[in-house]
């Protein structure tokens, strides 16, 4: 599928996004588009391990040759600290094999969420004025963000739904049939299947590298 290097840079008044395109969940922020790009390239690592998972080679063309093939101006929610804005490429309609790509990447970052929330400890490091939550209220918070993502294509998951393995595997069963059937039939969702796709997988990815980072057991070093 060529060259899997694309960069989509979002900048809003005082902070930029950089997120590769082609590898949902891959987003970082800084202060500007160079170091927006820097975090990008910088979390390469740490990347690599969801890559590996979902056996998809190829973040070496990202790493080796990034190439910012998107700008548009972001929002209130881009300097909040979210990927907000949905580009030309996201309305583009995937090959199946490039659905069953993008959706084995999903399955991963579900995975390495999943993993990382049971290795940490469950009081994580609090900001130097006591700010933070802790692992429990970091779990509640991104699986039922991934309920509310999931809506908008269609899959109505109960409330509470993550209490359960099972009712985890339900969801995300649900929402990879939904999008291979809407990619399939070209079905027009409230959001572009790339863009959900991105979208779901830098929520997940974003707060499973938070718990590391501030993970007191240490389990979790990272570098």
């Amino acid at each position: 599928m060529g060259t899997l290097n694309r960069i989509l840079v979002e900048t809003g008044r005082k902070k930029s996004f950089a997120t590769a395109l082609d590898w949902p969940g891959w987003s970082r922020s800084g202060p500007s588009e160079e170091s927006a790009i820097s975090a990008l390239v910088a979390y390469a690592d740490r990347y690599r391990k969801v890559a590996d998972r979902a056996r998809t080679p190829g973040i070496d063309d990202l790493i080796g040759s990034p190439q910012v093939t998107a700008r548009v101006t972001g929002s209130g929610a881009t300097d909040f600290g979210v990927p907000d804005k949905i580009v030309g490429p996201d309305e583009d309609v995937m090959s199946p094999e490039e659905c069953d790509r993008q959706l084995a990447i999903l399955q991963a970052c579900w995975e390495e969420f999943d993993d990382v929330a049971e290795s940490v400890s469950e009081e994580l490091q609090k900001g130097p004025r006591g700010g933070g939550r802790d692992r429990a209220a970091i779990v509640e918070h991104t699986l039922e963000a991934d309920r509310g993502y999931a809506r908008r294509i269609g899959v109505n998951t109960p409330k509470g739904y993550g209490a359960s393995p099972e009712g985890r595997r339900r969801h995300r069963d649900e929402v990879v049939q939904a999008v291979r059937a809407a990619n399939l039939a070209n079905t027009e969702t409230r959001w572009p299947l790339r863009y959900f796709i991105r979208r779901a997988a830098w929520h997940l990815l974003d707060h499973a590298w938070e718990m590391e980072d501030k993970d007191l057991s240490g389990q979790n070093m990272v570098g």
